[in-house]
């Protein structure tokens, strides 16, 4: 067991247990449902993010016959160009200019293709990791839309709900489970984003990935507030209650 790299297997397994949990205290709620994609989603990763990492032979051996055509024709192009200035040495210097410029020009053109190719592998799997990182970005939106009504302003003033105000069936320690399951969920979310910049340490990949990450983190924060909110109102209840003792019925 690796401690310096992402597990996948542990990152799903955590999810299932989370799944579990939540339905063991909101079976029927659509956290739920969303968190069973996340597995199926989680089970995914691993074999696509490893997929993409792993070279493709047709593509490498298309640029490396390339890379020979290129260079068999560069070579090619120099030894007429060479052929072409001792034929010119005694004639006019404007054809040898001309023949110059043509060879330049091919040389150009071929460098610019030969770097296409070369490139090529590494921008197919790069679409194909921001293709599925896509879909991290979207479900982590999700996760956030099932907290949006849960405000526990709500719960602690007891606001009188107006016949178009959401359902609030939630007591303060169960709302305070469902908002620590939906950021459990952004985490995970994150972390499986991470394994596509473990397996492809590619610049844009890694941007794409720290961008997922900030976007889950400032997610997480608005959850961890409305949890602050709660977490103050069970320390300052008790403390409310607290009363001096009566010493009119119960003299020094």
């Amino acid at each position: 067991m690796s401690y310096r790299t992402l597990d996948a297997v542990q990152i799903v397994d955590k999810l299932r247990q989370l799944e579990q949990r939540i339905r063991e205290r909101f079976p029927e709620s659509g956290l739920a449902k969303v968190c069973r994609e996340l597995v199926g989603i989680g089970a995914e990763t691993q074999h696509r993010a490893e997929a993409i990492a792993k070279p493709h032979t047709a593509v490498r051996i298309i640029v490396y016959v390339a890379i020979a055509a290129g260079v068999i024709g560069l070579v090619t192009v120099a030894l007429v160009f060479t052929q072409s200035v001792q034929l010119q040495m005694g004639n006019e210097v404007f054809g040898l200019f001309q023949g110059i410029e043509a060879a330049m020009n091919i040389t150009v053109l071929t460098g610019a293709a030969l770097f296409f190719l070369i490139t090529l592998e590494t921008r197919i799997k790069r679409r194909r990791a921001l293709d599925d990182l896509h879909v991290f970005r979207s479900i982590a939106h999700v996760i956030d839309m099932h907290q949006l009504t849960k405000d526990p302003s709500a719960l602690l003033d007891r606001i009188t709900p107006t016949a178009s105000s959401p359902a609030r069936t939630m007591g303060r320690h169960e709302l305070m489970r469902y908002l620590d399951y939906c950021s459990e969920m952004l985490s995970l979310t994150n972390k499986l984003a991470a394994l596509y910049a473990q397996n492809l340490p590619d610049s844009v990949v890694i941007d794409t990935v720290n961008d997922i990450e900030e976007l889950t983190t400032n997610l997480s924060s608005k959850i961890w507030q409305k949890i602050s909110i709660l977490e103050s109102h069970e320390v300052a209840v008790p403390s409310a209650e607290v009363r001096p003792p009566d010493r009119r019925n119960n003299p020094p």
